[in-house]
């Protein structure tokens, strides 16, 4: 899928947005890296490490329920999100979209590549039949957290976590 060319107007640098492919795994990995902002990341570079993101890449591309999309700017990839789809009963059955790994590179951040891709996502749950979009973010970012209000996100819960 490419750009919405609609969406990127609203950005001040030419982005597009497409279907992350295998190809792109080691630079996602490198966002989530990069991103981390809380110093627990077990993620790595580490070649020796490809194998498992590779494997999980490949469970999410073959599940209708998962999307996952980079944004790139003049051939480099420049940030990545994903979105779930879960089906709930709650809310008169309404299915909900949830955006996870909502990442832009340190040295794009800033410059609207966020809003493009968030939109985008947007516009994605829309298309399904979404009629909730959630996400999390860690305590922490404060800066994200003003950035996704400013997008119209409520602070409506609390999170919480349970490593297993």
């Amino acid at each position: 899928m490419t750009a919405a060319t609609a969406l990127h107007d609203q950005s001040p640098l030419e982005v597009q947005m497409r279907r992350a492919t295998r190809e792109d795994v080691p630079m996602i990995i490198g966002l989530l890296i990069d991103g981390d902002i809380s110093g627990a990341s077990v993620d790595t570079r580490d070649p020796d490490a490809m194998p498992v993101y590779l494997a999980a890449f490949a469970t999410i591309e073959s599940d209708p329920n998962e999307m996952l999309f980079v944004a790139e700017r003049a051939g480099r990839v420049v940030g990545t999100i994903q979105i779930t789809f879960c089906q709930t009963l709650v809310h008169r059955a309404r299915l909900r979209a949830v955006l996870e790994s909502v990442h832009v590179a340190p040295d794009m951040r800033g410059k609207g590549i966020g809003g493009v891709m968030v939109r985008f996502a947007i516009e994605r749950a829309r298309e399904r039949g979404a009629g909730i979009i959630q996400l999390t973010s860690n305590k922490k970012r404060t800066d994200a957290h003003r950035f996704y209000e400013q997008l119209g996100f409520d602070r409506s819960h609390e999170g919480f976590k349970l490593e297993v």
